[in-house]
Order: C-alpha cells, then structure tokens, then sequence
C-alpha cells in the first residue's frame, strides 16, 4: 500500500487569495447569507487583483517580444518591425495604466 502523501505523488497548489482567511471554528453558528455574501465578494476581488496582475505581466512580457523583434535587424520584413516597435512603446503605458486602475479601485 502506498502513502497519501508519498513524495512521488503531485500535490495540490494551495494558495491563500488576499481575502481574510480564516480557520472556520465549528462550534460557530453558520454564517448567515449576508456574511457569505461578502466573503465571497472579497474573494472574488483577490482573485480578480490577481488575474489583472497576471495581465500586467503578460503585456509587459509581449513588449520585451516587440521590442526584440522591432530591434531585430533584417531578419524582419520592414512592416513587422514597424509594428513591433509601435507595440513595444504602447504596451508598457497600457500596463501601467492597469496597474494605476486597480490600486486605485483595490
């Protein structure tokens, strides 16, 4: 028989969102659907910081790509250049943009 938790077997991500976590303690009523109501709508705001932080990553990451490919000589037909470098300048303002947005509003 093998382990539960032997070190061949893959383990769960767990991850904590930014929410308020907390070990639920049984001997406390239920919460009631007010209480649930806002837990859940402060775990979805945590997950949705995350998601557009993961944007701002990503945007940032297609602009190093721009940039290579708009620095990248010859090897490049003119017009992908062209358009390469317009990208690598816009997207690095756009993620900005995004990330003065959600500090704002977060």
């Amino acid at each position: 028989m093998s382990k539960p938790n032997s070190d061949n077997e893959p383990r769960p991500d767990l991850r904590l969102v930014a929410a308020e976590a907390e070990i639920y303690n049984l001997m406390r009523k239920p919460e009631s659907n007010a209480e649930r109501v806002k837990r859940l709508q402060l775990e979805a705001h945590a997950l949705a910081l995350e998601e557009v932080v993961e944007l701002e990553k990503a945007l940032l990451k297609a602009a190093e790509m721009a940039k290579a490919i708009a620095d990248g000589g010859d090897a490049y037909p003119v017009g992908v250049r062209e358009v390469a470098s317009r990208i690598a300048s816009d997207l690095p303002v756009k993620a900005e943009t995004i990330r003065s947005i959600a500090a704002r509003t977060g």
